[in-house]
């Protein structure tokens, strides 16, 4: 069966976490990723390593289903044969510090005169303007998106949050203009740039607050559990900040992850109110329609708590479920690695490696009915240079030697 992107290829010049998970997304969808390195390697192959000498769990869940060809383009023949994969490319992914590519001597101009059909894809930290060159990493981005700002408790700072929406998020958003690019180029016959920021990727994952950073102007947000509004957007705890009123309440024996969030939807009040043994809370006018209920969001999640608190998490999910009350347990992470149904659905995937012998990782969350999605393992350091060179782009084998011996590769 072919592969929704079979017959792409992607020059992967990216490192760390926001391009590769972008690259790997295209692997993963069948685009064949050579990914360019340094000699050294990306950094990532050695950061956070919990096996000696070898590549890091940072690296091998970033970059499955990709080839590794090492280039030193800082060297003349280094540049000739990056110049000669941008020519057999469709695809280039680079995320670099500004400007860096172009000093390379690959400014957009010369990139389209190598390939006028190829589609150039950068990401930055930001956008045109004063903070064009600032250094971006995961939670600078969250802190300039809007993503900080109201995440957390009234009472405490600014808080981070543990999804990766500044790196791979902006991946996401990256793949996303790639693949519209490939599309448009089917009509133009012309490639094109994709530019995305980390900035602008969380600022557009932020949009209900800047809904409601608006709504503040004609009065308090009632859906919100706080007691005193100003000018901006509080931060609101766990509350859903959406429609429908939500809270992570906790249930026994009371660790760290024994928690059940709950949304409570309309219908689901009478039967939420026989469930904490209050079944007179459902006609009782001080409780019984949404609009009296919103003023005492804190006491109401207070009340379902004390049912929950009696209770383990996924007894809680039982009997919510079954009167179908949204709601669903916190997960911790062991027991996200651990769920048979994630496996069985292909989103938790053991992957062999030849260094570490097998290691687990976050399957293809697309699936396409005629492309499934097989992952490989994560190429070792030049494993693939030989191959590309000699046998893609035509070099003589007796290159090879000196090449090394040069530092080329």
């Amino acid at each position: 069966m072919t592969k929704a992107l079979e017959g792409v290829r992607v020059l992967d010049l990216t490192h760390v976490q926001s391009g590769p998970s972008a690259t790997q997304l295209l692997g993963w969808l069948g685009a064949d990723v050579v990914k360019v390195e340094a000699p050294g390697g990306d950094v990532t192959r050695q950061q956070l390593r919990d096996v000696p000498d070898v590549d890091s769990l940072y690296f091998t869940m970033l970059n499955c289903n990709k080839r590794s060809v090492t280039l030193n383009v800082k060297t003349g023949r280094g540049r000739e044969i990056l110049t000669e994969l941008i020519r057999r490319s469709d695809v280039m992914v680079e995320n670099f510090g500004p400007g860096a590519v172009d000093r390379m001597g690959f400014t957009w101009d010369r990139i389209r005169e190598i390939n006028p059909r190829i589609v150039y894809a950068s990401i930055k930290g930001f956008g045109e303007g004063p903070y064009t060159g600032f250094k971006a990493y995961e939670v600078v981005a969250q802190a300039m998106g809007g993503s900080m700002a109201t995440t957390g408790f009234p009472d405490g700072p600014p808080m981070a949050t543990g999804a990766q929406i500044g790196d791979s998020g902006t991946g996401i958003h990256a793949v996303a203009g790639i693949l519209a690019a490939l599309f448009q180029r089917e009509s133009t016959g012309r490639g094109q740039r994709v530019n995305v920021a980390m900035q602008h990727a969380v600022l557009n994952l932020c949009r209900v607050k800047l809904r409601d950073q608006q709504r503040l102007a004609r009065g308090p947000l009632a859906e919100y559990p706080n007691e005193d509004f100003g000018d901006e957007v509080p931060r609101s705890g766990n509350a859903s900040g959406g429609g429908q009123p939500g809270w992570a309440v906790r249930c026994a024996p009371g660790g760290p992850n024994d928690y059940v969030y709950v949304i409570v939807q309309p219908p689901g009040w009478k039967p939420l109110a026989e469930l904490i043994g209050r079944p007179e809370l459902a006609e009782d006018p001080e409780w019984a329609t949404p609009e009296v209920r919103l003023p005492k969001l804190a006491k109401m999640f207070q009340l379902i708590e004390e049912w929950t608190s009696t209770l383990p998490k996924w007894e809680v999910l039982e009997r919510l479920n079954a009167y179908s009350i949204p709601c669903g347990p916190i997960l911790s992470t062991k027991e996200i690695i651990e769920d048979a149904s994630l496996a069985a659905n292909d989103m938790i995937v053991t992957v062999g490696h030849p260094g570490r012998g097998e290691f687990t990782t976050v399957g293809n969350p697309l699936k396409l009915s005629d492309s499934p999605t097989h992952i490989t393992a994560p190429p070792l350091l030049g494993e693939h240079t030989e191959e590309i060179l000699i046998h893609e782009l035509g070099l003589e084998e007796a290159e090879l030697p000196m090449l090394k011996a040069q530092g080329v590769i």
